[in-house]
């Protein structure tokens, strides 16, 4: 536990420089952001990426900034992990057509606004568990799922419905595996 601790901090810097490089490939080196995407319809990355809450909050509770970093950086290559599909369901290709079209046009004010949604909701979840606050850490998951679902309807209409199932399946599993392991982990606390 001394190593982790020790070097804990670089390795959150590491994993930020990581984060930071990755999104500046994306938007600045259009076939790898192609390549990317192509692998990013297959809808397996879907399923599995809300799961990395579980860690993310776990190293939020053990306040490791080289596991939370290391967590989100690990959330962004999930995009491209698996295979590009060889069928792709016609509702996930507008889905990812327009959230391909999103990502690429012109950023505006309000634009930049939404998208700092991310980054904030995701500190406010990291504190809350930092702070080993149960309830308020669960409240922030449930909002980043129905904001999540909110933005892909808002923005991608009838195929955004296509993020529900994987949301929603993703929201349930987290919120029950995080409760359990919270409660046993206090409990632990409690017993020594």
């Amino acid at each position: 536990m001394k190593f982790s601790r020790k070097y804990d901090k670089i390795l959150g810097i590491i994993f930020l420089v990581l984060i930071v490089f990755l999104i500046v490939l994306a938007f600045t080196n259009k076939s790898f952001f192609d390549w990317a995407y192509e692998r990013h319809q297959n809808q397996l990355s879907w399923y599995i990426r809300p799961l990395f809450l579980i860690p993310f909050c776990y190293f939020a509770y053990r306040r490791s900034w080289g596991g939370i970093l290391g967590t989100m950086f690990i959330v962004l290559t999930s995009m491209f992990w698996f295979p590009k599909p060889g069928l792709v369901n016609e509702t996930v290709k507008q889905f990812l057509e327009m959230e391909k079209v999103y990502l690429l046009g012109d950023w505006g004010f309000s634009k930049i606004l939404i998208s700092l949604l991310i980054p904030i909701s995701l500190t406010v979840l990291a504190v809350a568990f930092w702070k080993r606050n149960l309830w308020f850490g669960l409240s922030v998951i449930v909002f980043i799922a129905v904001a999540k679902m909110t933005w892909s309807v808002a923005f991608g209409g009838e195929a955004g419905k296509s993020v529900f199932v994987p949301a929603i399946a993703g929201l349930v599993i987290c919120i029950g595996l995080i409760y359990i392991g919270f409660k046993k982990t206090e409990k632990r606390k409690e017993n020594r």
